[in-house]
């Protein structure tokens, strides 16, 4: 602490971003005045993101939760009175209970979300000792990456690939689905260098977004057909005879076999599915052929139709088609998790679970909490998530949580659309209050959160009211109650080389510690982690899963379907926004001002043939539900084609509706992920901009 009273505290951003950004906190007296990115960290350079920049503000907005709240209404209606922590205590104890003794202990569900991505506080795994010790079932997060992974998993045999910072060796980059100016702008800084390096940058993206418009080129497709066009593109680089036999040969398995494969998708047949001209497709195979060493980073938006975990899974053969794994700058990226090694066995001790219990998703949950009966859900404990906005097909989601029979608790830092269906409302801290530890997904540093204030209100960590439940139902593990740093140097007890010598001492010290890896990262260069060593062109895996062995085009279910889009026409497109975070932020009225309405974008040939304008006030729609939204008319959607960015509160909106009223419940192929951009709408105008 300085002589001015002044000291600064290393933290680390939690949000579900892949940047993980290292940050500083500025105390005066107590308060937080000031937070920056850390400017001695590798890949945050001291620079955060438009969406964190006011994030002290976000702590001290007026509509914070800062104490435990007793719903006095009905629920929906978010009328709560204040209580204390140990009458809210008493009330989850007693009734847990209750719910054990009459329906056993599955009938409470844990659901967690992304909105902290923390291994102490968040949802990195922590809180699963308390759901194993009372045997409650378990919970997937499958809004968000979980069809990319498994498909990433399958084709590589771990959820890993190359270094982002390796990017500034690559020749060739293409962004397919990545938006990182607006999704994690971090990873530019080393585009940027690759291309003063003379590299060459595509994005392939049904939006012309802010990254897409930078670019060299921007190749639209028709969402949903991504592995399609990888087919298509690996057609051309095989005709050429551009492939690597050498590496094929010895790291790779059936290859003859999936060459089959990719002389079926001949540039003119992927054409045809993905909306993409012929002599794009050629071009950019030429361009993929000759090219070394080629970069493709993919993100999570092009994961989430019916063939997600495939497009992935297919996309990831480039390289081993290409031998890019064994060149620095060469290779793919979806996420870099798989590389960090933690212990979660340690951390989320499963063997507290009294036997296997079953799983439950966030993709399926107005389903799961209206259809379950064996035994039904009768608990329902929320945190990290907002599904009553976030989550799809809402009318049947807000349903099932206004069931008078479901015990719902919802930890909170503001009154969210899901808060207003809670039973008990519990206030927690946010990151600057706590402490928490954090890899990436888009880096290779692990960090560390120092709690730079003290709690507002009477505010809790995770992690203590997790404890405070425990021992108000009387649970006698002793590892329910283990501190914060117990819990960190769980996750640090690991005999793999990439925790080597990382202790908590030294994390704590310097707030952020790169993981043993090696310069550059080429995970693959020499074989692959499944059970033959190789990358499995032909896996007994997939085949074991139900699925095709040979990596392929698993078509989106409602984007290509003709009948349904002669009712709906338009494909919509939920893409992030560059102001919020999923629904993070979308309470802030400063976030809102500067993203404006909520819009949707139309191409002006759909705006001309519905007779709308730019500005008019329209309803989209489908057999699922509707929302309102202001009309963009622009050419950075083709024909077709409709977007609109998530993350606004239903409850804030006029309608109180937001687009995911439209999406469908549905598992993609692999993970059971989420399907946000397999979506069928029309749009109708409701008044022109002038009576708006």
């Amino acid at each position: 602490m300085g002589a001015d009273g002044r000291k600064i505290v290393r933290g680390a951003c939690h949000l579900d971003c892949p940047d993980a950004c290292s940050w500083d906190v500025t105390v005066e007296n107590g308060r937080a005045v000031d937070l920056h990115g850390a400017r001695d960290h590798p890949f945050t350079q001291g620079n955060l993101c438009v969406k964190v920049n006011p994030y002290l503000e976000h702590t001290q907005s007026p509509d914070r939760l800062l104490h435990p709240l007793r719903r006095v209404g009905k629920k929906g209606a978010g009328e709560f009175e204040r209580i204390s922590w140990d009458e809210a205590l008493d009330e989850i104890s007693t009734r847990f209970q209750e719910v054990i003794a009459h329906h056993g202990s599955e009938a409470i569900w844990p659901c967690f979300g992304t909105g902290n991505q923390g291994f102490i506080q968040g949802n990195k795994g922590a809180s699963h000792r308390l759901w194993n010790a009372l045997g409650a079932s378990q919970h997937r997060v499958t809004i968000c990456a979980v069809a990319g992974a498994a498909g990433t998993a399958l084709a590589l045999g771990q959820s890993t690939g190359m270094n982002p910072e390796d990017l500034v060796h690559s020749k060739l980059i293409i962004m397919w689905g990545y938006n990182p100016l607006s999704t994690g702008n971090h990873a530019w800084r080393f585009i940027s260098e690759a291309r003063r390096n003379g590299a060459y940058l595509v994005a392939i993206d049904p939006i012309r977004t802010r990254s897409a418009a930078q670019a060299d080129e921007h190749i639209p497709i028709l969402p949903g057909t991504d592995a399609a066009l990888a087919l298509g593109l690996l057609h051309v680089v095989v005709r050429q005879g551009a492939e690597d036999a050498v590496y094929l040969e010895r790291h790779t398995n059936d290859w003859e076999l999936f060459r089959e494969r990719i002389l079926e998708y001949s540039p003119e047949r992927v054409s045809t599915i993905t909306k993409v001209p012929v002599e794009t497709i050629v071009s950019l195979g030429q361009r993929l052929a000759d090219t070394r060493p080629t970069a493709i980073r993919t993100s999570m938006g092009m994961q989430r139709h019916a063939g997600g975990g495939t497009a992935i899974r297919t996309i990831n053969t480039i390289p081993a088609v290409t031998g890019d794994w064994q060149r620095a700058g060469g290779g793919t990226i979806y996420s870099t998790t798989g590389a960090f090694a933690a212990n979660y066995t340690k951390l989320r001790q499963g063997d507290l679970a009294p036997w296997t219990t079953r799983e439950l998703t966030t993709t399926l949950m107005g389903r799961n909490l209206l259809e379950l009966d064996d035994p039904p859900v009768k608990a329902l404990f929320v945190y990290g998530a907002n599904p009553a906005a976030s989550s799809p097909q809402q009318d049947t989601l807000r349903r099932g949580l206004s069931r008078e029979d479901l015990f719902t608790v919802v930890v909170e830092n503001f009154p969210t659309d899901t808060v207003d269906y809670a039973d008990i409302v519990l206030p927690s801290t946010m990151q600057t209050e706590h402490a928490d530890m954090h890899n990436a997904f888009g880096h290779m540093y692990i960090q560390w959160n120092a709690p730079a204030v003290e709690p507002a209100g009477e505010c809790l960590p995770h992690t203590e009211i997790f404890r405070r439940i425990a021992r108000a139902m009387g649970l006698n593990e002793p590892c329910l109650y283990d501190s914060d740093e117990d819990l960190a140097r769980a996750i640090l007890d690991s005999d793999h080389s990439a925790l080597e010598g990382i202790t908590l001492e030294r994390l704590k010290e310097q707030g952020w510690l790169r993981i043993n890896v090696p310069r550059p990262y080429l995970p693959f260069a020499n074989g692959f982690p499944t059970e033959s060593g190789k990358f499995e062109f032909n896996s007994t895996q997939a085949s074991d899963a139900g699925l095709d062995p040979v990596p392929g085009f698993t078509p989106p279910a409602e984007v290509m379907d003709d009948e349904l889009a002669q009712r709906y026409p338009l494909a919509l497109i939920a893409h992030a926004s560059h102001y919020f975070l999923n629904t993070v932020f979308g309470n802030m009225s400063e976030m809102r001002n500067r993203a404006g309405p909520r819009r949707v974008t139309l191409n002006p040939e759909d705006a001309l043939t519905r007779g709308l304008v730019e500005g008019d006030i329209a309803r989209i729609f489908n057999d699922r539900g509707s929302f309102e939204a202001e009309i963009v008319v622009s050419d950075i959607v083709q024909p077709g084609i409709a977007a609109s960015t998530k993350g606004y509160w239903p409850k804030i909106i006029g309608d109180k509706a937001n687009l995911n009223l439209t999406v469908a419940e549905r598992d993609s192929d692999l993970g059971g992920g989420a399907v946000f951009h397999d979506n069928r709408v029309e749009i109708e105008r409701l008044r022109t901009s002038d009576a708006a």
